[in-house]
């Protein structure tokens, strides 16, 4: 026997002797899903969700329905009811059982998010389908008969209407104006506070505030019309607005703008095409030119760019939004009314602006809830900032922050944070260590806890025998990926 062959028959042995362990991947959910179950009411801990298929990833979900990718590469969408019209159509009508969600067979997805009542998923090669509130659709190739996917206009203005409160604190809504008005584009001037601090309080003032059309539901799927050579690799949704983030880092934005939330530079009440977001190319600070007036920079900050050439990261809030450059520095732009941009203000940002504070750190991820913005750091720190009535910046109170503070809390002492989310009013985390923490909002259970009581700070979501991957928070739920050895 020749060495050769005394080679290969050694491999052969070693091969006979390796075991293969095949790790299972499973989800859990938790919170507001009222479909989930045929009582319908809310999970206040892990539930594990089962397929036929196997599970790839989750991707949270909208208002009461949870949407989540499976190996084959479908769009799995469940938990929502047929008393909540808009909800359901945007889910694909799919209650207690999870099913594929009808898009077109050769779609094969990797990246989903949803709004309140809108999904967007991307597939393989870099396309991008939408669907849900017409205002927050492009235009493009729509898939199915639109017809038959339209809601009735009383069930579009009562959607609407629940949004719009959503976003208004209910500990604040006494001191502020009942209603307000929306030019199509502005500038940041002396109408602001009184802009950024609208509410429309009936549903009449819903439907009047827009054009009829605008509101109303087309529930089929679009396939957006990016420029020529575009792709796509992954997106974020927020309340009305959608980024799209591609293979070369550049960011795209459409739907509602009327707070700067796409980045744009002005207020715009609709972008019906996909528009690049100048990320890169945005200054230091909105108060820069009024520093190098008053001489008040240095010669190294009045040469100073955004560190990093293109975006690696984005995320969408109610009606604000996040991106990360590729040498970690974190962007913001949107609403500012709790201090959610982070920029030491409440004003709104029109344009991507660098939070300052962070300076200095690399941020690895970034989440946005309605109020609030959650970051973490190549060093598994997690830095929180914005609005915090019902403690979802996890500072052990419910003091709003400006600017981002540093999460010391006890039980994360010697953890280090590696995957972020966030839903409307609570926080979640993975560690290093594989150990799920939660907090905030939990009057459905959305903190997997088994209560309904808020937290302030960071609480550890017991989760046996599997090994949590990823953590995806919908408006008022959470779904978690996670691998048990089979």
């Amino acid at each position: 026997m020749n060495v050769e062959m005394e080679e290969e028959v050694k491999m052969m042995e070693e091969e006979e002797e390796m075991v293969v362990v095949v790790r299972e991947k499973v989800v859990f959910m938790w919170g507001y899903l009222p479909g989930a179950l045929p009582q319908r009411t809310p999970l206040l801990s892990p539930v594990v969700v089962s397929i036929q298929d196997t599970w790839k990833d989750v991707c949270g979900g909208g208002c009461g329905f949870a949407i989540a990718i499976s190996e084959a590469g479908k769009l799995i969408t469940w938990g929502s009811t047929d008393d909540a019209g808009q909800s359901y159509i945007t889910s694909g009508k799919h209650g207690e059982t999870p099913e594929p969600f009808p898009l077109p067979n050769e779609a094969c997805i990797v990246k989903a998010a949803a709004g309140w009542a809108h999904c967007v998923a991307v597939t393989d090669s870099g396309e991008v389908y939408t669907w849900g509130w017409k205002e927050c659709i492009p235009s493009g190739k729509v898939f199915g008969n639109p017809s038959g996917g339209v809601s009735s206009e009383k069930d579009a203005i009562e959607r609407q209407s629940a949004f719009l409160s959503e976003q208004v604190s209910p500990r604040s809504q006494s001191s502020r104006p009942s209603a307000g008005t929306l030019s199509s584009v502005d500038s940041r001037g002396g109408g602001e506070e009184t802009i950024k601090r609208r509410r429309v309080s009936s549903a009449k003032q819903a439907a009047e505030s827009s054009s009829s059309g605008d509101e109303t539901l087309s529930a089929f799927p679009c396939l957006v019309a990016l420029n020529p050579g575009v792709r796509i690799k992954t997106v974020a949704a927020g309340g009305r607005h959608t980024l799209a983030l591609s293979d070369i880092g550049q960011v795209w934005g459409w739907g509602y703008g009327g707070e700067g939330q796409l980045g744009l530079g002005s207020r715009v009440r609709m972008v019906s095409s996909p528009h690049p977001v100048p990320c890169t190319d945005s200054s230091y600070g909105k108060d820069r030119a009024a520093a190098l007036s008053q001489g008040s920079m240095s010669i190294e900050e009045q040469g100073f760019r955004i560190p990093g050439s293109f975006v690696k990261g984005i995320a969408c809030g109610g009606r604000h939004s996040a991106v990360i450059t590729d040498a970690g520095a974190l962007l913001t732009f949107g609403w500012g009314l709790y201090g959610q941009c982070g920029q030491g203000s409440t004003d709104d940002e029109l344009s991507p602006t660098c939070v300052s504070s962070l300076l200095g750190l690399r941020i690895g991820g970034v989440a946005a809830g309605l109020w609030h913005t959650v970051c973490i750091s190549d060093d598994g720190d997690v830095y929180t900032f914005g609005g915090n009535q019902f403690g979802q910046l996890g500072t052990g109170g419910d003091q709003a922050e400006t600017l981002p503070r540093l999460l010391e809390a006890p039980s994360l002492e010697n953890m280090h944070a590696r995957v972020v989310s966030c839903g409307a009013r609570h926080s979640a985390i993975i560690t290093e260590d594989a150990k799920v923490f939660c907090w905030g909002w939990n009057k459905y259970g959305q903190l997997g806890l088994g209560d309904i009581i808020d937290r302030n700070i960071p609480s550890q979501v017991p989760i046996e025998g599997c090994v949590p991957k990823n953590i995806a928070c919908g408006w008022w739920h959470t779904l978690l990926l996670a691998e048990s050895p089979t």
